[in-house]
């Protein structure tokens, strides 16, 4: 059945807000419920995680025969999640395709996460990786997920460089915003130096909710229980301006004028977890030219009914906000330090399940092989 585009959702892209799922799975894809989203619900990007994976693999059984069949090939349990993932994205990259070419390969993109655990490596290992799944996957609208660690900021550069499309994932603070944002540039810098061509495309994901969650914690120690739920939409406001900043300036321009895309701020974990918030409210506060906003299921569905985003919202000053949430005690630079340890952790944490998992099945599937042949 197709209805046309959602009024809302429609209204919200007219802002310059570009609606990505933040969901992905063999049934979603095959049955044909991702076309129809991006048809009529004007999706046109997917995101994915370990968490994601986890709850696709394990708490489904989209994926019993498949798993089945790696683990008899002998595949360790990491190797049936790089298939398994690899091949959802593949899926996922071909639903789109649609939205890419119209858009001229500025939008319609799939990303992919390199493994968590390299959040902070130093070797190399991540650049591997992303080299990895960028072969594997093997299409033009795939981005590969990074997390914007210090630690990951070479490796950012580097595949920019090579003309790897980049997610910078786990952004928490308008500083290490900017530092991802620099590298993004500085890569795009260096192929513009060797005559290559420009059109690699990267966006920033500033995760949001997570922030409200945490202030409204030490904002409800503190007393000051009137001021909750404006730090998360303030915070990534402050990250907007900086955006504009920097790829509205004239540094940037040079790069504007020979081809090159801006790296769009993305708004993630956008699902409203205080059931006392509208089921929007990192949706239409957050409208705005320019930028990208990754969506569960659940907030996809509650801006198709409820989004009122009737102009943008992400410019407007959030100086005193911030200016408001420090004076009562709310130190911003320990919050989003705390939030992306623990983004980190949790994703491991996920991925480790994930594995866990897998472990179990694959095993179970060897010792039945190992009966029937005794």
């Amino acid at each position: 059945m197709s209805g046309g585009q959602n009024p809302r959702l429609a209204a919200l892209s007219a802002q310059g807000t570009s609606v990505w799922l933040d969901q992905i799975g063999r049934r979603l894809i095959e049955d044909g419920e991702l076309a129809r989203m991006r048809d009529e619900l004007c999706v046109r990007g997917v995101t994915s995680n370990p968490s994601i994976f986890q709850k696709a693999i394990l708490e489904t059984d989209d994926y019993h025969g498949e798993l089945e069949r790696l683990a008899a090939e002998g595949l360790s349990a990491l190797e049936i999640y790089k298939a398994i993932a690899v091949r959802d994205v593949q899926l996922a990259c071909e639903a789109l395709h649609p939205v890419w070419d119209a858009a001229g390969g500025a939008d319609g993109f799939v990303s992919l996460e390199v493994a968590p655990e390299l959040a902070r490596d130093t070797t190399g290992e991540t650049l591997r990786e992303a080299r990895e799944y960028w072969s594997l996957v093997g299409q033009p609208n795939l981005m590969i997920k990074i997390p914007g660690t210090s630690e990951g900021l070479e490796a950012i550069e580097q595949a920019i460089y090579e003309g790897i499309n980049v997610n910078v994932t786990l952004l928490f603070s308008v500083e290490q915003y900017a530092d991802v944002a620099e590298a993004y540039v500085v890569g795009l810098e260096r192929r513009l130096a060797e005559g290559k061509p420009l059109e690699v495309h990267s966006v920033a994901s500033f995760f949001v909710s997570r922030v409200d969650t945490l202030v409204d914690k030490q904002l409800a120690e503190l007393g000051r229980e009137d001021i909750a739920g404006q730090a998360a939409v303030a915070n990534a406001r402050a990250a907007y301006a900086r955006f504009k900043e920097i790829f509205h300036g004239d540094r940037f321009s040079a790069l504007a004028a020979a081809g090159a895309p801006v790296q769009r701020p993305l708004w993630a974990s956008t699902g409203t977890k205080n059931p006392a918030y509208s089921e929007v409210i990192y949706v239409d506060n957050l409208a705005g030219p320019e930028t990208v906003n990754t969506m569960p299921v659940k907030t996809l569905l509650a801006a198709s009914a409820e989004s009122a985003a009737a102009e943008p919202a992400a410019g407007l000053d959030p100086a005193p906000v911030l200016a408001t949430l420090a004076d009562a005690g709310i130190d911003m630079t320990a919050v989003t330090a705390q939030l992306l340890d623990e983004g980190i952790d949790a994703f491991v944490h996920s991925l480790d399940g994930l594995l866990a998992g897998i472990e179990q099945r694959r095993a179970a599937v060897s010792a039945a092989a190992g009966g029937v042949g005794g």
